[in-house]
């Protein structure tokens, strides 16, 4: 489409980014055919075509209110859409792009401030994460429905963890939420490598990938982020760590993204570049290993829901399924797959009703095959399903490694 940006969106930072993206559109509207939020409201404004036409008005009119920011903040960033987009439009891009700038024009109201504040004072820091769970199961009894949704029904511990005892090394993003709502996550990812010959090397100065602050609108923290965890990673790199594994796909999908959101920085653009190049979620890892070396049969039925994040940021979908299939897992199909469940990150306190109604669609979805259990790649996405008290959710991996443990 045609641009023409005013004279104060082109100060703004990446405003020749927005310009490029905005111009590789032809405002087909094939992405509404796939938008959650577009199907489940029916407004033109709350699909992907509706959003660009916003930011588009807001950087060549200066046109912006709290309804624009509205829309935006509706947007599940899902990557739906880029999957469907026959010109290849980057939306996410422009997306944060629009949505930074605009969060400097229209001021939130106090509660919103303060729920966005608190999510990112708390959940980038695993150690106060941890604590504030332990608070909630405690007081799990009296804690109000819409609380105690958002906490595991059961944490299963982690066991333990092999030592590093081969040559093969990865690194591992323990994540901020997972070591506190599903602990045995990495666990068991750590003792299915070690069943393949690959430790799994520390890296204890890393820590959040940054996502929660860059998506929040609070990009500068999150890009500081992204270099302490260059920093962290660095040493191991140089010393041979063939791969930075995610088993949090959300996470893993913002990892592979460091290249070019530090594309600028002259200090950590090569480095960032070789971490981006590292990144692998842990399927693209166990996917290239000989999984029929360790004699698992499992009978056990599943319907997988692949995250957003696998499937449309990172381009992984059927990947896991795949995986499972060759271990010996029955799946179930899935109508619907390519849509979001509604966690989205911090979404689904952020806009609890819409996040709610995706998820009852997605359990639907998911459990229409009459699965034993429901099984996923992303710790956000998890918790948000098994929080409705339907069919237990698991990550993948732990599944695996019961198996093995188990034999069945």
């Amino acid at each position: 489409m045609q641009t023409n940006l005013s004279e104060a969106a082109k100060r703004l930072a990446h405003a020749e980014e927005a310009e490029r993206i905005l111009r590789s559109c032809v405002h087909c509207g094939f992405c509404n055919a796939t938008c959650p939020t577009y199907q489940e409201l029916g407004d033109e404004l709350d699909g992907p075509r509706g959003r660009i036409y916003l930011i588009k008005q807001f950087l060549e009119q200066d046109e912006v209110s709290e309804k624009t920011q509205e829309h935006l903040d509706r947007c599940l960033t899902c990557r739906n859409c880029e999957t469907t987009c026959p010109s290849g439009v980057e939306y996410h891009k422009l997306l944060d792009i629009g949505r930074a700038a605009i969060e400097v024009r229209v001021p939130r109201p106090l509660g919103e401030r303060l729920l966005r504040g608190g999510l990112r004072a708390i959940v980038p820091r695993p150690a106060l994460f941890k604590a504030l769970v332990n608070t909630g199961e405690a007081l799990r009894p009296i804690l109000p429905v819409a609380l105690r949704s958002h906490l595991p029904r059961a944490i299963a511990p982690a066991g333990v963890r092999p030592a590093e005892r081969h040559k093969r090394r990865v690194l591992m993003l323990e994540g901020c939420v997972q070591p506190a709502l599903s602990p045995n996550t990495n666990a068991a990812t750590a003792r299915v490598l070690d069943r393949l010959g690959i430790s799994i090397a520390t890296a204890a100065q890393a820590g959040c990938c940054g996502a929660v602050d860059y998506h929040l609108n609070a990009q500068d923290t999150g890009l500081d982020r992204a270099r302490r965890n260059i920093d962290a990673w660095w040493p191991a790199i140089e010393n041979g760590a063939e791969a930075i594994v995610q088993t949090a796909s959300g996470c893993g999908a913002f990892v592979k993204e460091y290249a070019y959101l530090l594309r600028d920085d002259p200090q950590y653009a090569a480095k960032a570049k070789r971490v981006s190049e590292l990144a692998r979620d842990l399927v693209e890892v166990i996917r290239a290993e000989p999984l029929e070396n360790l004699g698992l049969h499992c009978d056990q039925t599943l319907a997988f829901h692949c995250p957003c994040t696998l499937q449309h940021a990172q381009k992984l979908g059927g990947a896991v399924e795949a995986v499972l299939k060759r271990l010996g897992f029955n799946l179930t199909a899935v109508p619907d797959s390519h849509l979001c469940c509604g966690s989205a990150g911090t979404y689904s306190l952020t806009q609890p009703k819409l996040s709610h109604q995706l998820r009852d669609n997605k359990l639907d979805a998911l459990e229409s095959g009459r699965p034993d259990l429901i099984a996923t790649a992303n710790i956000g996405c998890q918790t948000h399903l098994d929080g409705a008290g339907r069919t237990p959710v698991r990550h993948w991996i732990e599944l695996v490694d019961h198996a093995l443990t188990t034999g069945s």
